[in-house]
């Protein structure tokens, strides 16, 4: 190891000592009587200083990541560990999404017992998950970043104890997350058995030979598609989503929904284009059955949900559909940026979304039914503001990002000559831009069924405020972002 894999490393060695250290030194700080019982290492005390500690280190490397983000791309650890451009800037977006996220929980989780420091610890090891997920570049790495982040967010849906809701959500994840796991590595140990290597780079000249037996490298692509689509949570392999989003508290739901979703995409970039290109007359036909799939079946099921959380989540399944659609037009860098800049908006409207419906939450309410927002701009018309800007996002009308993001996955689309799946995308919005507009029909014209509160912290309501901005600002200016995307795989794919 030199110095330069030192510092390819760097960020996330920092954010593993760190996290260990504040969960080592919170057990050490001294509670006031008042708080003595069951949770005497867990009080609010222990906790602000790991949040805050926390929120300070997370700034720290979303910004050195941001200072990466021109940099040439480069191997670590013997190939174990690759920082590039692409991966910079994801892990940017990543840090800065756990700041937002933590910054929208803390009210929420005070009220409800549990701000305590291991939650903290355990997003903040999810995000190291991530962290080495999208800097993998061995078939090992990406394998243990997958694992961290998943064992992770498998106790933070677990923390709440007391609800029953949360413990079947919890199991049901666990399950089906070995069983994903199982077949990704089923499908990984096929690989390794055929070319013999685990590094990314190798595999993709060796699967490119013609004398490899390629009857075993299709089979072991089939189990890493079915792996990466259950951890992808899209059709048909989705069952958990829903249940997940719904019985984990609000502030792990918005865990599992925003950061992730970008480790998601580095994963089928790895895989996909940086490993399995040459396969692509193998991968292609599934990935687009899998698009379909999704689009269609997350956002018809949509409409039947009340739950805003369960609708979120049969959302989400149709928004990754999109991401996956831009993942077809392989020989094109632009179609890539525009799924990056696609997953990329979509977790800054998935924040904003979250965070509104922990605001609207109190101590022994969560805004978590279509009835909960009823009538919401007679009260906080600030508020249904944001959440108009959110719906509006997510079903992409013009002039929120998400109308952009989704316009320039079809660009990609058409422009590869894939124009019946660009019909089939814009039909399925269509369909989805019914259940978004409900949402913003309820808040503005139907009579109030109880008496709205917000709560949160003053700077909470900040940041949202400035969420539903840059939804909106970002709608109408999109160049540089979409800029930036496509400047950073550009330098990725020369580079590599």
């Amino acid at each position: 190891m030199d110095t330069f894999d030192l510092i390819a490393i760097a960020p996330e060695l920092i954010l593993a000592f760190i996290a260990s250290d504040l969960l080592l030194t919170s057990a050490f700080i001294k509670e006031k009587k008042e708080n003595q019982g069951p949770d005497v290492f867990h009080t609010p005390k222990a906790a602000s200083f790991v949040y805050f500690s926390s929120c300070l280190l997370l700034i720290g490397l979303g910004l050195a990541f941001l200072f990466r983000v021109d940099d040439l791309p480069y191997y670590a650890m013997y190939g174990l560990f690759q920082s590039d451009p692409v991966a910079n800037l994801l892990k940017a977006v990543s840090c800065f999404a756990l700041l937002i996220t933590l910054i929208y929980s803390k009210q929420y989780l005070i009220d409800r017992g549990l701000f305590r420091p291991d939650f903290i610890v355990l997003a903040l090891f999810a995000l190291l998950g991530q962290l080495v997920l999208i800097s993998g570049s061995n078939l090992l790495t990406l394998y243990l970043g997958l694992e961290l982040m998943a064992l992770s967010t498998y106790g933070l849906v677990a923390m709440r104890h007391s609800s029953g809701m949360s413990s079947e959500a919890a199991i049901k994840y666990f399950v089906l997350g070995a069983l994903a796991s199982g077949f990704l590595l089923y499908g990984m140990s096929m690989l390794y058995g055929v070319t013999g290597s685990l590094d990314l780079v190798e595999i993709f000249r060796t699967v490119a030979d013609p004398r490899i037996n390629h009857l075993i490298m299709a089979f072991g692509l089939v189990f890493i598609m079915a792996g990466l689509a259950f951890k992808l949570g899209v059709a048909p392999f989705h069952m958990w989503v829903p249940d997940v989003y719904q019985g984990a508290p609000t502030a792990v739901t918005l865990l599992i929904a925003a950061a992730p979703k970008l480790a998601a995409f580095a994963l089928l970039f790895r895989l996909l284009v940086n490993t399995l290109l040459p396969l692509l007359a193998d991968w292609q036909p599934m990935l687009m059955i899998l698009a379909v799939l999704s689009l269609v079946v997350g956002n018809v099921t949509a409409i039947a949900q009340t739950n805003l959380k369960r609708m979120l989540a049969y959302s989400a399944i149709a928004q990754m559909g999109f991401v996956l659609l831009g993942m077809l037009s392989v020989f094109d860098d632009h179609a890539f940026s525009a799924s990056m800049f696609y997953a990329v908006t979509y977790v800054i409207t998935t924040l904003g979304t979250f965070g509104l419906l922990m605001v609207l939450s109190r101590k022994g309410y969560d805004c978590e039914t279509l009835d909960g927002l009823k009538g919401l701009n007679r009260k906080h018309p600030w508020f249904a503001f944001l959440g108009l800007l959110m719906m509006f996002s997510l079903a992409g009308i013009p002039p929120t990002v998400g109308f952009a993001a989704k316009l320039s996955v079809l660009e990609a689309l058409v422009d590869a000559n894939y124009v019946f799946l660009a019909v089939i995308a814009v039909i399925a919005s269509l369909i989805g831009a019914f259940y978004y507009l409900r949402v913003v029909k309820v808040m503005y014209f139907d009579e109030p069924s109880h008496e709205h509160s917000v709560s949160g912290t003053a700077i909470a309501k900040g940041v949202l405020g400035l969420n539903g901005l840059m939804v909106l600002a970002l709608g109408i200016f999109p160049g540089a972002l979409m800029a930036l995307c496509l400047d950073v795989m550009r330098n990725t794919l020369l580079g590599g």
